[in-house]
């Protein structure tokens, strides 16, 4: 079922999308060669009993999981793209790591992703590809969040991340993308990176999704890793992805997760 909230309601939602923010921001700094992908879970733990809020994860156990999720971020690391488990690994100079997160405060969910590298990359040519990748999906979320108007389609949203992704020459995977976000995490309408405009749900003021553009290299293919929940490339090549929730409104979108 898809819901459309209230002025009143969209307001109550921002600090959800604030908390949501400064975690990512703080697991982000944090960050560094050296640092257990174990470290960066128990710090958004702790910043999640800190503040109050429920995560959106540890118990998250959709069909897809071999299990609970058990952790509280996603922590994908170079070829993986998409819930990676936390588990055992210092970080390296170079990995790509994409933090996921999501958390709920007062009732109210939010969503986000950040990629990025940590430390430096072995080479120029490693730099640069992976800065055009993790570049591209905030380029392309940025072009989602700017068709998310009033009176457009969900497919216009897919249709510009869509555009985006192929003019950097990577190739689109649909089998996870954005959705609806309110009282859980996950919820209609599907919001696919690519589709075509004019088609779909409308996207009427007060409507909340999550937009979230990830793209791989070389591939478009992925398999889940042994541990039940880590999505990697098919082919080895490494992965980004980026994410925002936002709020539809008469006046155009709303990021709740903006980060500072």
């Amino acid at each position: 079922m898809i819901e459309l909230r209230s002025p009143r309601e969209i307001e109550e939602m921002r600090p959800a999308g604030r908390f949501v923010a400064d975690v990512l921001t703080a697991v982000r700094d944090a960050a560094a060669v050296g640092v257990n992908l174990l470290e960066l879970d128990a710090l958004a733990h702790r910043m999640i009993k800190e503040r109050g809020a429920e995560s959106c994860y540890i118990d998250y156990h959709p069909s897809f999981g071999a299990m609970p999720f058990g952790k509280v971020i996603c922590t994908s690391v170079n070829d993986a793209v998409l819930h990676g488990l936390p588990h055992d690994y210092a970080l390296r100079d170079g990995d790509l790591l994409t933090i996921d997160f999501a958390a709920s405060v007062d009732g109210w969910v939010s969503d986000s992703a950040i990629s990025f590298v940590v430390g430096g990359s072995p080479s120029p040519e490693r730099a640069a590809a992976d800065a055009k990748l993790i570049r591209t999906t905030e380029v392309a979320l940025e072009a989602g969040i700017a068709a998310a108007q009033p009176g457009k389609k969900v497919g216009d949203v897919s249709a510009a991340i869509a555009e985006v992704a192929r003019a950097a020459g990577y190739s689109i995977n649909t089998d996870f993308g954005g959705h609806g976000v309110g009282r859980t995490m996950h919820g209609d309408p599907h919001v696919p990176n690519d589709g075509r405009a004019g088609r779909g749900f409308p996207l009427k003021p007060g409507l909340v999704i999550a937009i979230e553009p990830w793209f791989l290299e070389t591939t478009d293919e992925i398999f889940t890793d042994p541990d039940g929940w880590t999505l990697r490339s098919a082919d080895g090549s490494r992965g980004a992805h980026s994410e925002h929730t936002i709020a539809i409104t008469e006046d155009g979108p709303i990021v709740f997760t903006a980060r500072d």
